[in-house]
C-alpha cells in the first residue's frame, strides 16, 4: 500500500513538472512569436526604407496619425512628447501620452527613404525640434518621375501659418540675442514664430504669391530630376520657422525659402538673398554651415541674373535670421522683389527658371 501511495505521489509530482514545463514552454513560444512578429515588422519596415518609407504614404491607404500612434503605443513606452496629446490605454492597463502628429519609429540603423507624396511630420528626436512652438503640420515630399538625381530640394513658401504671429521662438538655439534688425529688432532673444508677411500694392498677400512661386518651382525642379520637399503645400501649414528648418535639416539636401521684401519702397528693387552676418558666424550650428548658406544664395542669384531678373545691389544683404541660425544643410532666404514687384505668371515662370539654374 505504501509503495502504491508513494508511486501515486511520484506520478503526481511528475505530472506537475510536465504541466509546469509545458506552461513555461508556452510562454517562451508566445514570447518568441511576438519577437518574431516584431522582427518581421522591423524587417518589412527596413525593406520599405530601402525602396520606400518607414513613414507610410497617406495616399496609399496608410494609417492615420492617430492610428499610427495607437499602434506604436507599446513601442514608445515612457516617451514624453510635447504638443497636442491624447491618452492611450496599453495592454498592461497603463496610460501613456502620445502625440498623434508624430510618426516616430523604434530606432533602426537603416537610412530612411521616403515615399512619393509622403507627409513628413516633425520628429521630436531631431536636433532643435524642442525649440519649435508650432509643429503639428507636415511637409509633403514629391519625387521626380524621370531620371532622378537623388537630391531633395526643400522649397519653403514663406509665411502661411495661421496663429504664427501670436507665438514666439528663440532667435538662436543657444538663446543669445539677435545681432541685426529685420522683422525682429536687434537685441531680441525671441522672434515671431511665423509672420503674416506683407501685402503687395495691388492687394495680394505675400503668402499667396510665395505659394504660387513654390508650386511653379516645384514642378520645374521635378522635371529636372530633383525631388522636392514642399514645406508648405497649401494656404496654411502649422509649422513655424524653426520646425520648417528642422524638417529640412533631416529630409532635404538644401533649403530655399521664398519671400518678397516688405521694405515699403514704391519701386521694384529686385532680387537678393539674405547672407549670414559676421556677428553669428562663430555660433553653433552656423559656424559649420554659413559658407554653404552664402554659396547657395550666390548661386541662386547668378541663376536669376542669367534669366534677366533684376538684382538688388550686390545680390545679398546680411540679416540674422531664425532659418539660417538653425540650419545644418545649405539654406537661404531668397527675396524675389518687394511689394512693388510684378508677380504675374510670366514673371514667376522666369524667376523659377533662374532658381532652377541656380540649384544646378
Amino acid at each position: 500500500m505504501n509503495r502504491l501511495t508513494n508511486a501515486a505521489k511520484y506520478a503526481a509530482i511528475i505530472m506537475s513538472l510536465i504541466v509546469t514545463v509545458t506552461m513555461v514552454s508556452g510562454c517562451k513560444k508566445n514570447n518568441t512569436d511576438v519577437s518574431s512578429e516584431l522582427n518581421k515588422s522591423d524587417i518589412e519596415e527596413t525593406s520599405q526604407d530601402m525602396t520606400g518609407s518607414g513613414i507610410e504614404d497617406s495616399d496609399a491607404g496608410s494609417q492615420s496619425a492617430e492610428e499610427t500612434a495607437e499602434t506604436e503605443s507599446t513601442e514608445q513606452t515612457g516617451s514624453d512628447f510635447e504638443g497636442n496629446t491624447e491618452q492611450i490605454e496599453t495592454d498592461a492597463g497603463q496610460e501613456e501620452t502620445q502625440n498623434p502628429y508624430i510618426r516616430q519609429k523604434e530606432p533602426y540603423t537603416g537610412v530612411p527613404v521616403y515615399e512619393n507624396l509622403e507627409h513628413i511630420y516633425m520628429n521630436t528626436t531631431w536636433e532643435y525640434a524642442d525649440h519649435s512652438a508650432i509643429s503639428d503640420g507636415y511637409a509633403v515630399l514629391y519625387k521626380a518621375s524621370g531620371q532622378r538625381k537623388n537630391i531633395v530640394v526643400g522649397v519653403n513658401a514663406g509665411h502661411g501659418t495661421a496663429g504664427g504671429s501670436a507665438v514666439r521662438t528663440l532667435c538662436h538655439p543657444d538663446g543669445s540675442l539677435k545681432s541685426t534688425g529685420g522683422s525682429t529688432a536687434a537685441g531680441a532673444a525671441t522672434a515671431t514664430a511665423v509672420s503674416g508677411g506683407m501685402t503687395f500694392y495691388d492687394g495680394t498677400p505675400e503668402s499667396e504669391v510665395t505659394l504660387k512661386m513654390a508650386e511653379i518651382l516645384r514642378d520645374k525642379l521635378l522635371l529636372e530630376g530633383y525631388d522636392v520637399l514642399m514645406i508648405r503645400d497649401s494656404s496654411d501649414v502649422q509649422l513655424d520657422n524653426v520646425a520648417r528648418t528642422v524638417i529640412c535639416n533631416n529630409v532635404a539636401d538644401c533649403h530655399i525659402s521664398l519671400h518678397w521684401d516688405g521694405d515699403g519702397l514704391s519701386y521694384d528693387k529686385g532680387c537678393f538673398y539674405i547672407a549670414v552676418p559676421d556677428a553669428i558666424k562663430n555660433m553653433s550650428p552656423v559656424a559649420d554651415h554659413w559658407q554653404q548658406h552664402d554659396s547657395l544664395g550666390a548661386s541662386l542669384v547668378d541663376g536669376l541674373r542669367g534669366q534677366g531678373a533684376k538684382i538688388h545691389g550686390s545680390g545679398s544683404m546680411a540679416i540674422d535670421l531664425t532659418q539660417t541660425s538653425y540650419s545644418t544643410v545649405p539654406s537661404v532666404d531668397m527675396e524675389l522683389g518687394n511689394a512693388s514687384s510684378d508677380h504675374s505668371d510670366e514673371t514667376l515662370e522666369m524667376l523659377a527658371n533662374g532658381l532652377v539654374n541656380g540649384v544646378g
